[in-house]
């Protein structure tokens, strides 16, 4: 396993992603726009999934106008899926590719940052079921096509809230640190698979908008931007961390 040092300095090998199928969800902006279109780069046929179409088609035509694999475009709203959709979801994979190589859970939603004490029951309800609740079913159902993979990665995402607890993150930090746990307790489980490996991924402070809506009066320049944060995600769900399971991976160094 590499250091967290050689990690963020990562240089994959040319095309390391070819032939690899990676559904990514979250795919329309921010860091899965950015996943997507770096993985598409590395030669990966990419599943984009998320909710607002017009995001996703907008990174579809990136991708085909810079002559990379034809993506796939998933519309899905992880606040009312259903685990018959993640299973037709699955069917879909299976009849197309056959199998899936990766799995990159990345959508997520801030909620309030307030006291536990006056924090809205429906929002708790919302959130715990877009971080956590959605992207457990979803990789149930698509656990199937992706033990057909000789070499497959899930990858969760994780946050610094989700490791230590801070005043008035709310449910966010409570479905991160939900993470941290089905990470652990999951990768231990498919062990004895062998071919299907399951790890988080801590972006850190990174530029998006989530970010500045959580931190308004934070200077964005000051920030990592997507695309630096990139090669963690790239060696998750490549082939050179097929010996890493279960473990909580930082994409930057944390300076405070």
């Amino acid at each position: 396993m590499y250091s967290t040092h050689d990690i963020i300095r990562y240089a994959p090998p040319h095309q390391h992603l070819a032939e690899r199928v990676i559904l990514i969800t979250g795919a329309g902006s921010g860091i899965g726009r950015t996943a997507a279109l770096a993985c598409a780069q590395a030669g990966a046929t990419v599943i984009l999934a998320g909710r607002t179409v017009t995001k996703l088609e907008s990174v579809y035509n990136e991708i085909v106008s810079a002559n990379h694999p034809e993506p796939y475009i998933v519309p899905i709203d992880f606040e009312g899926a259903t685990t018959e959709n993640y299973d037709e979801l699955a069917k879909t994979i299976d009849e197309h590719f056959g199998r899936l190589d990766g799995l990159l859970l990345n959508a997520a939603i801030l909620g309030q940052r307030t006291p536990l004490s006056h924090y809205s029951s429906t929002l708790w309800d919302k959130v715990l079921q877009v971080n956590l609740t959605s992207q457990v079913q979803l990789t149930q159902s698509l656990m199937y096509v992706l033990e057909r993979s000789a070499d497959a990665s899930i990858v969760f995402t994780t946050s610094g809230v989700g490791r230590v607890g801070r005043a008035f993150w709310g449910a966010y930090a409570v479905s991160k640190f939900a993470i941290e746990g089905l990470v652990q307790t999951w990768a231990s489980e498919v062990e004895a698979i062998g071919s299907v490996r399951i790890n988080a991924i801590n972006p850190g402070a990174t530029r998006t908008d989530m970010r500045a809506q959580a931190f308004p009066a934070e200077n964005p320049e000051q920030l990592a931007t997507a695309e630096d944060i990139m090669p963690a995600y790239l060696y998750l769900l490549g082939s050179d961390s097929n010996d890493v399971n279960g473990q909580s991976i930082e994409a930057q160094i944390r300076t405070s």
